[in-house]
């Protein structure tokens, strides 16, 4: 059942707020009732967190310690969270089915990774050519994204929340100049999920490839490119000393959201302060990985400007030829099965407005305010 409420600026009405799950104990009417002292629970839990992310990946494997720390000192140890890391208790993207089965209570990881079983999962975690950080937050937020995202999953029994983002990525490091799309004919790239059928679909050959593979494919020719995150992920990979070329910008992951899943009938089962208590600390989670990552890559992009690396960015005629075979590519998986085709039409329904007020706000901040 969604909760509706009032919401009032100066005592006038300005709307009716139809809020999701995520947010529904934060701001219920009942709340207060349901969270008095007499009814705090002294019960324990202990919590088990499953990723996709190697153990402690940097900023964002720490993101998820950050969310366990907040979430043991806001409950006062009533509950505590231990995080795995993928391949530490289950494999990497078993990370969903774990949480499905009660294996695991929760999970961090991004959304097309399950776009097997569930393909309209894909506009939950990166769309090519898509929104990015803020306007992607907005939309599953305030746009109707987030509930939307509860029903695709409630079938599975499982709770959606953001729980970070990458912004917007790089386009890759590269052994070959890309001047045309002719350029990528043959070329073998380490890239994932829709960006890979876009780039499959202009004649390269997407290779799927783990984190840990990834330099030494680079490095030995079984891969001519890839792409990982941005500067600062980058760099702790090392590709900038086996590729020649730094390519701008990410078309395929302009904004990818990172999830926590959670096994809902076991966070029903929590008392009501708890279950508060997680959806702040997921807010919370969602801020320092998205701030984290901001940061981090501004430095170092800094560093490799000082450094020379040969930073570029692909031809318009390039990213003309990508956002065509991406609109034909993002159809088909639109057309795959009616909810697909209603998760695609509200995010492209939103996508439309948020572009139309970043033409008049974002776009020239950029162009007028902040040239370098």
């Amino acid at each position: 059942m969604k909760i509706s409420r009032k919401t009032f600026v100066k005592g006038a009405a300005i709307g009716t707020i139809s809020l999701p799950l995520f947010l529904r104990g934060l701001m219920s009417e009942n709340n207060a009732q349901q969270s008095g002292p007499g009814l705090v629970s002294s019960k324990k839990y202990e919590w088990k967190m499953v990723t996709t992310w190697p153990p402690n990946f940097p900023v964002i494997g720490e993101a998820c310690n950050f969310f366990a720390d907040i979430v043991n000192q806001m409950s006062g140890g009533r509950i505590t969270i231990k995080v795995y890391g993928g391949g530490e208790l289950v494999p990497s993207l078993e990370a969903f089915d774990a949480v499905r089965s009660g294996a695991a209570e929760m999970s961090s990881g991004c959304a097309y990774y399950w776009a097997g079983k569930i393909p309209a999962a894909q506009f939950f975690g990166a769309v090519p050519f898509g929104m990015n950080a803020q306007q992607v937050t907005s939309w599953i937020v305030a746009g109707g994204g987030q509930e939307l995202w509860e029903e695709l999953y409630e079938p599975y029994g499982v709770v959606p929340m953001i729980g970070g983002n990458t912004g917007v990525q790089m386009g890759g490091w590269f052994n070959r100049e890309i001047n045309t799309i002719d350029d990528f004919k043959g070329l073998k790239m380490r890239i994932p999920g829709l960006g890979g059928k876009v780039f499959e679909q202009v004649g390269g050959t997407p290779v799927l490839m783990a984190g840990g593979e990834i330099y030494t494919g680079l490095e030995r020719g079984i891969i001519d490119a890839t792409e990982w995150l941005g500067p600062y992920h980058d760099a702790l990979m090392g590709f900038q000393e086996i590729a020649k070329y730094y390519y701008t910008p990410g078309w395929h992951e302009t904004g990818s959201v990172l999830e926590l899943t959670i096994n809902k009938k076991l966070y029903d089962e929590l008392p009501a302060d708890l279950q508060a208590i997680i959806r702040a600390a997921a807010v919370q989670m969602n801020t320092y990985c998205w701030m984290k990552m901001e940061a981090t890559n501004a430095e170092k992009l800094s560093e490799f400007i000082a450094q020379g690396i040969d930073i570029r960015t692909f031809p318009q005629e390039v990213m003309d030829e990508l956002r065509k075979k991406t609109k034909a590519v993002v159809e088909d998986l639109a057309n795959s099965d009616p909810f697909a085709r209603k998760v695609y039409d509200s995010y492209e329904n939103f996508r439309k407005k948020a572009a139309t007020y970043a033409a008049v706000s974002e776009k020239v901040f950029h162009e007028k305010l902040q040239v370098i």
